[in-house]
């Protein structure tokens, strides 16, 4: 008799006959009172077994075609198995009666041909009926003899379910179900539930709202309904972040102060690191999460303690920074250092052009890419196979590793061809090379440098790059006036502190003191004097000095060209850098010249290259 589909678990669906059929009571169809008005139909299981039945009366009686049931059909009363309504009767009542008085003398068929066509279309029950009639009336005699058998085991339970059958006919709302395939029984149910009413007057608002929000969308472009539903959702994402933030705060224990006496007593590394970000905490609001009792220097004092214990540095240099920086930047400078500043190399224009060099290194296994679009011979290295200050490129001068904040001091000096620069501390020489690559080998370039033992290095790197229009010395840049001077340009990359170089050299961390910075802050005002001493003010290209440090305190940037200015007849003048943290105008107890914020300070945590320091000064007379 085929499947049947199982749509609701909760409203249970009426078991059928099953495959013993003609052993059931014939089915009775309801006679209407009144056929206008017509209350139900009959149910799916009555009417797909009075079609059955009356198929296979037209098949004996010979009146049945055998491959066209179009003809069948309207002769038999059915016009469509699905979607037939009540006001179409499926049968007349003379068609009940006739129909019962002929499945009367139908009843010595044999039950087999039920049981054998269970399963298979009505078209094709004919075509298999036609060709099979002398193997059923063979093999119905037995089979007929084990239907006798089981159809007394099963005829209380078929007697229940016609019983089940019959009340469920009496009742006043019954669903319509049509014959047809299996497909069809995806079709909805004409009547619904008492909980699926309900829960369809409670969504009309819903459906009213959305039909509302359809016909609005409607006059909108497709990006604009997109761009509305993404700032709903941004909208609701950075309200719960909100509301979050707000519980986890709620939620969080006040932070309290050690003891008195227990302020320096040593915890875990993990205890430390929590105390820290309490602490700033504390710090960021300071009125509400403070102890009572408690002042802002005691917190002040116990943070600088855990940051020497967390990042191993000495108390001077932690200080210097805690007043450098804001609280929320200085955690971020600090875990800057802890980590390397990427790999960048820099094009020898000289011998090559980046991309062939790019293309060159990538063919090698090397992973790289433009350092940025304010260089145009910077390449950052990612990963590599093969060792970078080996490789046949690097030994024929193609490019030099050079870090990227190295390349900031030559841009800013812009050198000319054919004039006369000085490096007044060149060792190991990457920016007077980069110097003499910008001039073509043009004009003189002399490369300085106190140490005769770094000069060597200056040397063999200018040799390897092919550059030829330089004068490698080694003088005391404190007294280079007494032996050259009326140059075009001077570049002074001061000796300093390396405070801004600590991923490259963590021993700064635990050496560097008050002494130190005193010592380079002196010999830098001394050599910048030299520097603008040895330019000469009426050079038709140039007049400029450079000063630039690996630093980022103030004592040695800003006070030294505020010290310059006041000694010297400059001024300062754009860096030509477009990028970068304008200088201090002032800081703490210093004031310095509105000017100031024309040099340019760079820091690992926000550009991720060295801490630099760069300003540009244009010499305006031999004035003192």
């Amino acid at each position: 008799m085929g499947r049947k589909a199982r749509f609701d678990e909760t409203n249970k669906q009426k078991i059928g006959p099953g495959r013993k059929a003609r052993k059931q009571k014939e089915p009775v169809f309801p006679f209407l009172i009144d056929e206008s008005k017509i209350s139900k139909l009959t149910s799916h299981r009555q009417r797909q077994r009075a079609v059955k039945r009356m198929l296979k009366a037209k098949q004996k009686s010979g009146g049945l075609p055998q491959n066209n049931l179009s003809n069948v059909k309207p002769e038999l009363g059915v016009n469509h198995f699905k979607g037939t309504k009540t006001g179409n009767k499926l049968f007349s009542s003379k068609d009940n009666k006739t129909k019962v008085a002929e499945n009367k003398e139908n009843k010595q068929q044999p039950s087999g041909v039920h049981k054998k066509f269970s399963g298979i279309g009505v078209k094709r029950r004919f075509e298999v009926e036609n060709g099979d009639d002398e193997e059923q009336e063979e093999s119905s005699d037995e089979e007929m003899e084990q239907d006798q058998e089981k159809d007394s085991e099963v005829e209380s339970v078929e007697e229940q379910k016609d019983e089940e059958d019959e009340s469920e006919e009496d009742t006043s709302e019954c669903k319509v179900e049509m014959v047809g395939t299996l497909d069809d029984l995806n079709d909805e149910d004409t009547s619904d539930s008492d909980e699926n009413a309900d829960e369809n007057e409670e969504g009309d608002s819903e459906d009213e709202d959305k039909s509302e929000e359809a016909d609005t969308d409607d006059e909108e472009l497709p990006a604009e309904r997109t761009a509305k539903k993404l700032k709903k959702k941004q909208e609701s994402i950075e309200k719960d972040a909100q509301e979050e933030m707000v519980l986890n705060i709620a939620n969080n224990d006040v932070f309290e102060f050690p003891k008195e006496g227990e302020e320096y007593t040593t915890i875990g590394i993990p205890e430390t690191e929590q105390r820290i970000k309490d602490i700033l905490l504390v710090l960021t609001d300071f009125k509400k999460f403070r102890e009572e009792g408690r002042n802002r220097k005691e917190y002040i004092e116990l943070l600088i303690n855990d940051l020497c214990t967390y990042f191993s540095y000495n108390r001077f240099l932690i200080e210097r920074f805690v007043e450098l920086f804001p609280l929320a930047e200085l955690m971020d400078f600090l875990e800057a250092n802890e980590t390397q500043r990427p790999l960048t190399i820099r094009t020898n224009s000289l011998k090559t052009r980046r991309r062939d060099l790019a293309q060159a290194l990538i063919a090698r296994g090397i992973n790289l890419d433009p350092v940025g679009k304010w260089t145009s011979v910077g390449l950052v290295i990612y990963s590599s196979t093969v060792p970078i200050g080996a490789t046949p490129e690097y030994l024929a001068g193609h490019y030099i590793i050079q870090g990227a904040s190295s390349l900031l001091p030559v841009m800013a000096l812009a050198p000319q061809e054919n004039e006369k620069i000085l490096d007044l501390c060149a060792a190991p020489g990457g920016k007077a090379s980069h110097i003499a690559a910008i001039m073509k080998n043009t004009g003189v370039l002399f490369a300085n440098d106190v140490n005769k033992d770094r000069a060597k290095a200056i040397v063999g790197n200018f040799h390897r790059l092919g550059i030829i229009n330089s004068i490698v010395c080694s003088y005391d840049g404190r007294k280079i006036t007494k032996v050259m001077k009326g140059f075009d340009r001077v570049l002074l990359d001061a000796p300093c502190s390396g405070t801004g170089v600590i991923s490259k050299d963590p021993s700064v961390k635990m050496n560097k003191d008050k002494v130190d910075i005193q010592r380079c802050f002196t010999l830098q005002k001394q050599l910048i004097l030299e520097a603008i001493d040895a330019v000469n003010p009426k050079s038709t290209t140039g007049g400029y000095i450079v000063y630039s440090t690996c630093s980022v305190l103030p004592e040695e940037n800003e006070n030294i060209i505020e010290y310059a200015m006041k000694k010297r007849h400059v001024k300062l003048v754009e860096t030509g850098l477009d990028f970068g943290t304008p200088g201090f105008t002032s800081f703490r107890s210093y004031r310095y010249k509105p000017s100031m914020n024309l040099t340019r300070r760079f820091y690992p945590h926000t550009h991720n290259m060295d801490g630099f320091f760069v300003a540009k000064l244009k010499k305006l007379s031999n004035q003192i």
